[in-house]
């Protein structure tokens, strides 16, 4: 008797390129237009403050991390790094639940930022001798400080993202490469002087609170 055939899944690289085509467009679009409705709301938050602004208090480790102007690459590299989730969804349902779940976590920093208006007290001349710095401190204005919702959407994405790749299959050394690449962007928040240590603790907790509820929900839809 002729033995039965075996079918094995395609390899993970496969299976990440066949989601990245399906609606890539919808997926393309979808994130295009969040973004730009996250940054309206931002800007207008940043720039309206309900009450007095608090500077955060800089600590012992803030004066250790030194000042890296060429870490804006790393912090920029947060919004090719948020767009790899929904890109890498299988279906439209669960990339419509993926939106909620971090469009939950962005509003929940804005209602922060409305009513705890923060800044950092940094201010350096040698800014301007950096466009990609400059630009950022007059778009910004190292303004909605705390939590650093930067800190908390990338950590918010490399959980997601880790279960992902786990369940495509990716090797070992992709998905410690998807938890470097979030440790670099937390760190180069506190290298260009965006944000403070206490920024990033708060944006960390921020971050594992609704990564966890969102990954609970996740699964139980999916049981």
């Amino acid at each position: 008797m002729a033995a039965a055939p075996s079918f094995s899944s395609p390899p993970w690289y496969a299976q990440c390129a066949a989601r990245l085509m399906h609606l890539w467009f919808f997926k393309a679009t979808g994130t295009a237009a969040f973004m730009g409705v996250f940054f309206y709301g931002y800007f207008a938050v940043l720039r309206s403050p309900i009450g007095p602004v608090t500077v955060m208090p800089v600590t012992r480790i803030d004066e250790w991390v030194a000042f890296w102007p060429s870490a804006f690459y790393l912090y920029a590299s947060l919004w090719v790094y948020t767009s790899l989730v929904p890109a890498l969804q299988p279906t439209l349902f669960r990339l419509v639940v993926y939106g909620l779940g971090i469009g939950a976590l962005c509003l929940t920093g804005l209602l922060i930022f409305s009513f705890f208006p923060t800044t950092v007290p940094y201010v350096f001349s040698d800014w301007g001798t950096d466009p990609s710095l400059s630009l950022l401190r007059r778009l910004d204005m190292a303004g909605n400080a705390w939590p650093s919702l930067h800190v908390a959407t990338a950590l918010f994405t490399a959980m997601c993202l880790h279960r992902l790749l786990r369940g495509l299959g990716a090797p070992a050394w992709v998905r410690a490469g998807n938890w470097f690449w979030c440790v670099l962007i937390v760190y180069s928040t506190m290298a260009i002087k965006q944000h403070v240590l206490w920024d990033v603790l708060a944006g960390i907790v921020l971050g594992l609170l609704f990564g966890m509820l969102y990954l609970k929900l996740e699964k139980r839809l999916a049981d």
